[in-house]
């Protein structure tokens, strides 16, 4: 069966808003159902946003699913599910249905980059290309309006980017790569003082920068444990000092950064 007119189009609208949703497909049906195979619907955390795959009981069932993925950040973005419709959905139907439920957009990680500077906008347009939510803070408005107009990247104005600091969530990945140290430190200081725990945290610079800001850091009161989290250098150590060659090497190690935590192994191994 052909997908539903206009499934397509409202598919590309929802996933270019960039919100959760799950995508489901009546992969097989055998007997009695109340649908034929191929039909499809989404759902979002509101609930059917368009299509059936067959209503009643199985749908009700498939959206409460689908809904339940959406909000356990440990459920596969994949799923087949093979339901007997009497024995697991209460229905007087014979039949079995096999629906298969894609989620997209589901626990994006996120990127907090402070700083939108040449290498600031080279690192916030390379991570648009990853399934990523991407913030990008600065006190200069011309520089933010430099940067992509994307669906997943938040632009962010502050006089002090550090009062952005309680607007990070737990897991977020942060880089500062300010107009220097001088406005880096007070970001970091913010931060440290906050007690969130980030996923990482990350200083574009030397290895003498980092020293330098692990002794003002250190005299500041941030206990020394917090401030061996700190990366500095950031950027796996390839590439160039040009600003797009710096930013695909800091895409790469938050990727690898990302993957560890998940318990993922490298794709080339």
């Amino acid at each position: 069966m052909p997908a539903p007119h206009g499934l397509i189009e409202r598919l590309a609208e929802m996933a270019a808003e960039g919100r959760p949703f799950v995508l489901v497909t009546l992969a097989e049906a055998v007997g009695s159902t109340p649908q034929d195979a191929g039909t499809k619907m989404l759902v979002d955390v509101s609930g059917l946003r368009f299509g059936t795959v067959g209503g009643g009981k199985v749908e009700q069932q498939a959206i409460a699913t689908a809904r339940a993925i959406l909000a356990d950040p440990a459920a596969k973005p994949c799923t087949l599910l093979e339901w007997n419709l009497k024995r697991d959905v209460g229905m007087t139907c014979g039949g079995t249905v096999k629906l298969l439920f894609e989620a997209y957009h589901v626990h994006p990680w996120r990127v907090v980059v402070f700083g939108a500077g040449h290498v600031g906008q080279a690192v916030v347009r390379c991570l648009l290309l990853l399934d990523c939510e991407v913030a990008c803070v600065d006190s200069r408005a011309e520089w933010l309006s430099r940067l992509p107009d994307a669906p997943k990247l938040e632009k962010v104005r502050l006089d002090e980017p550090r009062d952005f600091v309680p607007r990070l969530r737990p897991g977020d990945h942060v880089l500062c790569m300010t107009m220097g140290h001088a406005t880096d430190r007070p970001i970091l200081e913010a931060l440290y003082r906050s007690g969130l725990d980030v996923a990482s945290l990350g200083v574009i610079g030397s290895r003498a920068k980092r020293e330098v800001l692990r002794r003002e850091l250190e005299a500041a009161g941030v206990p020394t444990a917090m401030v061996e989290r700190l990366r500095c250098p950031i950027g796996l150590p390839v590439g160039s000092n040009q600003p797009g060659e710096i930013a695909v090497s800091v895409a790469a190690e938050l990727l690898q950064i990302r993957d560890a935590a998940r318990g993922l192994g490298s794709s080339g191994s």
